[in-house]
């Protein structure tokens, strides 16, 4: 490691600095930086990387906890976490990763560090431990992070899970020069992490000032070749018939890993095990089984320009639209064969299609996806509304991301940067005067068709939802200066909404009482925050000394809501029901025009 790498890293942290504009320390920007570029699955947004950094005292030693399901981000509100899953929806032998995360500012690498991540796992980590129990050793945060883990663990143990525990300490230093004792301290922890649970991975990864720096600088590529045995050019479109091995290696960086930036537009997540998947690899590996390609549906490409050289495409901008289940079958069951398997000569078909024009495109992806079973609400990212918002947040300076990382992976400012599920929150918390889903449900508001057209109704002027975001960064600059992060999310939205309805002198029902409010850019002061927090802080102390409850429970519950707009002398008891009542009618409106 050059000396140069940590100037060059100390500089993109100053960067980061003044584009967030806000008094984050710089070792809890460190830490998210940390994590962003070690963690490597599930290509996160920088919302879900941002939520698995631990704030607060008692933490472990461990800055980032982020648990995966089949390389799938689980989430508090994760659907195997639902009261009516049944684990076996899940097919046998799942892969369920926790990855822990250390960042240290410091140059060097330590054995004190690596002894307090094992010695704080050691007992997170123990299943007969109660929550209760690790709460009066560590953080909330911290041990509701671990939870998503223990958790998904207990529901999934029927379907024998192939548990990962991957722990990456990361600090400024140069891994070239790690003391031997740390080294021996870091494999007598890898030994301690697999005897944790039967046949368990683990690996504890050092990454340094030079690491960080190849990695940051690491550029995306949507530029690819594929290799092709046979192909028809008609127009604009091209389909192709392409050997196994060559549509793994398309789908292949330099390391070997899944280009996973270039499924950021299908609609689908990786199901994983699930039957089909099972299927397509058995149809793979069978000798005996027809060709690939006469049982395979294929895989649909949308890029922006092909040239073709020989038997041989060169893509730009390459989105894989449709064949995510396919393509992750094929990459999963080809990394396991020899190189000289004959399945590495299969065929699978591929169509190539040419546009740039995001309507078109969006035609294509809801048209190659019906015929799939796909949840509406991961069709809701092609809806005309949806560009509508992209289109007019974009002419006002804010990068609306329909398409996950789609502006992160062309280098958009991250504070500039909203993603679906964020606005549906801001609207939820602010517009519809339910923080508490904003909070509890992160990652499910938009699975319920009805939730959906609440949120983002026709009828609500786009000048609202800039509001909504404006307003909401405003309070989340106003927290990141005045408490400590590990309180800002049992507060953020509750805020928000106390904000909202002191500037509209009452409680907010619809998003579009907000529109005098939006369209004259009225918003709050940094005093009025200031009191409405206080305010916030004294109610939420009140309903734990008389309820029990802890913030977490009381941030995610409706009867704490209730109480507090009561108390702010927003919700008249007369008015109440009539007002439900013009919700519920709305909705069933909106769901007749969808």
């Amino acid at each position: 490691m050059s000396s140069n790498d940590v100037v060059l890293i100390d500089h993109v942290l100053e960067q980061r600095m003044e584009e967030l504009g806000s008094s984050l320390p710089k070792h809890k920007l460190f830490e998210i930086f940390a994590c962003e570029h070690a963690v490597t699955y599930g290509d996160l947004s920088a919302e879900e990387i941002e939520s698995g950094v631990i704030g607060g005292n008692n933490d472990g030693a461990i800055d980032g906890v982020y648990t995966f399901l089949n390389e799938h981000l689980l989430h508090e509100d994760s659907e195997i976490f639902h009261k009516d899953f049944k684990p076996t929806n899940i097919q046998r032998g799942p892969r369920l990763t926790l990855w822990l995360v250390q960042a240290k500012m410091e140059q060097s690498f330590t054995e004190t560090a690596i002894d307090k991540v094992a010695s704080s796992t050691k007992r997170l980590l123990k299943l007969n431990e109660s929550e209760e129990d690790l709460r009066l050793l560590y953080g909330e945060e911290l041990v509701a992070r671990v939870s998503i883990f223990r958790n998904a663990l207990k529901i999934l143990a029927s379907r024998h899970p192939h548990v990962e525990i991957r722990f990456s300490y990361v600090t400024r230093g140069d891994t070239t020069q790690i003391n031997t004792k740390v080294e021996l301290k870091a494999r007598d922890l890898e030994r301690d992490l697999r005897g944790l649970f039967s046949n368990t991975k683990a690996s504890v990864e050092f990454i340094g000032a030079g690491e960080l720096w190849t990695r940051f600088s690491a550029i995306k590529s949507y530029t690819l070749h594929l290799p092709y045995q046979q192909a028809i050019t008609h127009g604009r479109s091209h389909i192709a018939l392409v050997r196994l091995a060559d549509y793994k290696d398309f789908l292949s960086d330099e390391n070997g890993e899944l280009r996973r930036h270039i499924f950021d537009w299908n609609v689908r997540d990786y199901q994983g095990a699930v039957e089909v998947n099972k299927e397509i690899k058995e149809s793979i590996q069978d000798p005996g089984a027809p060709e690939f390609w006469w049982l395979n549906n294929g895989i649909t490409i949308i890029c922006s320009r092909v040239f073709i050289q020989g038997t041989e495409f060169t893509l730009d901008d390459v989105q894989i639209v449709n064949g995510l289940q396919t393509s992750h079958a094929i990459y999963e069951t080809l990394s396991e064969l020899p190189e000289d398997h004959p399945a590495l000569n299969r065929l699978v078909q591929v169509r190539i299609l040419l546009t740039e024009d995001p309507a078109e495109r969006d035609k294509v992806i809801r048209a190659t996806n019906r015929q799939t079973n796909v949840p509406a609400a991961s069709l809701y990212a092609t809806d005309e509304i949806q560009r509508k918002i992209e289109s007019f947040l974009l002419q006002n300076g804010w990068f609306y991301d329909r398409r996950k990382n789609y502006y992160r992976n062309l280098g958009k400012p991250a504070k500039s940067i909203v993603s679906i599920s964020l606005l549906a929150q801001a609207v939820m918390a602010m517009g519809l005067s339910e923080p508490d889903n904003s909070r509890a449900r992160p990652s499910s508001l938009l699975k319920n068709k009805r939730d959906y057209v609440r949120i983002f109704s026709k009828k609500t002027p786009l000048s609202v939802y800039l509001w909504l975001i404006e307003q909401l960064h405003l309070v989340d600059t106003f927290l990141a200066a005045s408490v400590p992060s590990s309180e800002r999310l049992n507060l953020r939205f509750h805020l928000a909404m106390l904000s909202a309805a002191k500037l509209l002198g009452r409680k907010v029902h619809s998003p579009g009482q907000l529109v005098h409010l939006a369209e004259n850019s009225i918003h709050s002061t940094e005093e009025d925050l200031r009191q409405l927090l206080a305010f916030l802080r004294e109610q939420q102390a009140k309903f734990a000394e008389e309820t029990k409850w802890n913030f977490d429970k009381i941030a995610k519950g409706s009867d704490f809501v209730d109480r507090l707009l009561k108390e702010a002398g927003y919700v008249p008891a007369d008015e109440e029901a009539g007002k439900r009542a013009d919700e519920n009618a709305s909705a069933r409106q909106d769901e007749t025009h969808e």
